[in-house]
């Protein structure tokens, strides 16, 4: 079975070209335009990984993070930005992201960092929960 790969961003041109691109690869893929539109998803398979945009209208992705990491949820996360800081990042990676990288994305490092995250628990120990739970839950 396929690995899912979630991605939240508001762009939708990113996440047409994340979707075809990880499909090409051999990776099952859902697109979201939102954390609220992730959070509300109906979809009862959860996802090995999620790569969220950092920046986007209402809850921003690492945001997203902290929330579903707050319920329990701990899903393996690549948070994604066109404006990297390394404070932003240093947050980020303390809060338990997986990486932190910056756009454009390059296709290698990406796909590279979706395997590595993979191979260090999002497959082989799964995720602990589903979105659904965490909505009941928001913030």
């Amino acid at each position: 079975m396929e690995p899912l790969i979630s991605i939240v961003d508001d762009d939708q041109a990113v996440r047409d070209a994340l979707q075809r691109m990880l499909q090409s690869h051999g990776f099952a893929a859902a697109t979201f335009a939102s954390a609220e539109q992730f959070l509300g998803r109906a979809n009862a398979h959860q996802p090995a990984c999620l790569i969220l945009d950092v920046r986007m209208p209402g809850m921003t992705g690492l945001a997203l993070h902290d929330h579903l990491i707050s319920t329990g949820c701990r899903i393996p996360t690549i948070l994604v930005t066109a404006c990297p800081t390394s404070g932003e990042r240093r947050r980020a990676m303390a809060s338990g992201v997986a990486s932190y990288l910056a756009k454009p994305l390059s296709e290698q490092a990406l796909l590279d960092t979706i395997r590595e995250v993979l191979e260090d628990g999002g497959q082989a120990e799964g995720s602990t929960c589903s979105p659904e739970s965490a909505h009941t839950s928001r913030i």
